[in-house]
């Protein structure tokens, strides 16, 4: 019950969305044609792992923005307003009268505020502060933090073209696998229809005495058992049409037909493989992003033996009138400056310790980078072979199908003259149909490898 609740849920969204789609596009009754590179461009819209790979890398040249703009001073206008309880004094002491603006008076009892703040820590009761702040720090944490930033980046857009790969990849499997899936039922409906027509002979050749019951019941099997594979084809053909177009489609009963060359391009040389591989692959790159930024780090952490000089400089006021003069025809306005070097002189071994935890990470990523580096050699020698063997035997698959139907041919012709069985001409159409099959296993096998070689190399 609730799975159907959620199928009709998710029916009616498509529904919607489709409607919205019809009603600002051009309608259009024709399958959409879908090449690998058209396939590959939906993809990257629709998939997650490359969409937050993408954002990562936003992020990590945001942080190399935020780090240079560290390196520079920063300006802020302080505005601030301070209170502090004044001094309650008598009027008959001379000083307390005079502080509050009050003409003194020996004879008078009463008390005033004095302009004098009780608490010192502020320098009058009412207190006005507007000044221009600039501050500048200087050290080698500032100037480190640029460099990480930046070797973050690298590691960023490494992993960015790891997951565009790895999209890639997963696409050209489904883009194969689905193609391959649909001459497949091409492959069983020729098998169907040639299993129904060796029933048809066999009745006709039974109709005139020429053969047994027998080879009736056996073309039968044969011809039930060429439906039930023509059923399963086409069931693993919409199958794999449906994952390809849930990367491909917002509504992935989408029509389409996919468009794959005739004839696969051939091998590339072994040299510009290598060379290729050498340049323009991502895993190796972010080992060596991750190296370098271990580097960093390890300076960073043996920054925090040396001092930072830090530079200040105020203008503006700070007065007990919010105003450029004072009561007395003063002026408010001024400035400070200040240069601050702290030396870093005792931190409990804090420093030392981040210092060893930086190494230990570097030498980790050291070891990331030499097995990246040999896995990246083995992986090489695997996919260069795998697409040679593939490429060499696409031949003999072709020529096998040849042999198999030329075989099925004769035999069918033999079993129609009298002089061959109703099994040899069921061998040779299981024959045939085994041989088309593995020709089109043999096919993708070498479009996946082939997929798998340009992806290791950077040029799919």
């Amino acid at each position: 019950m609730q799975a159907a609740c959620l199928v009709a849920a998710l029916s009616t969204a498509f529904g919607q969305q489709q409607t919205a789609n019809v009603a600002t596009q051009p309608a259009s009754s024709t399958a959409t044609t879908i090449t690998l590179d058209e396939a590959i461009k939906r993809a990257r819209t629709n998939e997650p792992t490359f969409v937050a790979a993408a954002a990562a890398l936003r992020n990590a040249q945001l942080d190399r923005s935020i780090a240079r703009a560290a390196l520079l001073p920063n300006a802020t206008y302080h505005n601030q307003f301070l209170y502090t309880q004044g001094i309650h004094c008598p009027l008959a002491n001379t000083v307390c009268a005079e502080n509050a603006g009050v003409k003194p008076s020996p004879a008078n009892s009463g008390t005033v505020i004095s302009s004098l703040p009780r608490f010192i820590a502020n320098n009058a009761v009412h207190e006005y502060v507007s000044q221009g702040v600039v501050n500048e720090t200087i050290g080698a944490t500032q100037f480190n933090a640029v460099s990480r930033a930046s070797a973050s980046l690298a590691i960023a857009s490494a992993e960015l073209e790891v997951a565009r790969r790895g999209l890639v990849a997963t696409v050209a499997g489904l883009f194969y696998a689905s193609s391959v899936a649909d001459r497949k039922v091409a492959v069983a409906q020729r098998a169907a229809d040639e299993a129904a027509s060796l029933t048809t002979l066999t009745q006709q050749r039974e109709n005139g005495r020429e053969v047994a019951h027998a080879d009736v019941v056996k073309a039968q099997l044969q011809q039930q058992q060429r439906q039930r594979e023509l059923t399963d084809a086409k069931l693993t053909a919409d199958k794999s049409r449906l994952d390809l177009a849930v990367l491909l489609f917002p509504d992935p009963r989408t029509s389409y037909t996919l468009t794959v060359p005739d004839t696969p391009p051939p091998v590339p040389a072994r040299a510009d493989v290598e060379t290729a591989l050498a340049k323009r692959n991502p895993e190796l790159q972010s080992a060596l992003a991750n190296a370098h930024l271990a580097d960093l780090n390890v300076f960073a952490a043996r920054a925090g033996y040396l001092p930072d000089l830090t530079l200040n400089y105020t203008y503006g006021l700070d007065a007990a009138q919010f105003a450029t003069h004072a009561i007395d025809g003063s002026r408010n306005l001024g400035y400070s400056a200040s240069a601050t070097l702290d030396i870093p002189i005792w931190d409990w071994f804090t420093t030392r310790d981040k210092i060893r935890q930086s190494v230990i990470n570097r030498n980790t990523a050291k070891a990331v980078l030499s097995n990246t580096q040999r896995k990246l050699i083995a992986t090489l020698e695997e996919n260069y072979a795998e697409a040679v063997a593939a490429h060499d035997q696409l031949d003999s698959l072709n020529l096998s199908v040849s042999t198999a139907a030329e075989s099925l041919r004769l035999a069918r012709l033999r079993y129609a003259n009298g002089e061959a069985t109703i099994l040899e001409v069921v061998d040779a159409e299981n024959s045939f149909t085994s041989t088309e099959t593995a020709r089109e296993d043999g096919i993708v096998r070498y479009q996946t490898a082939l997929a798998n070689l340009q992806l290791l190399t950077g040029t799919l």
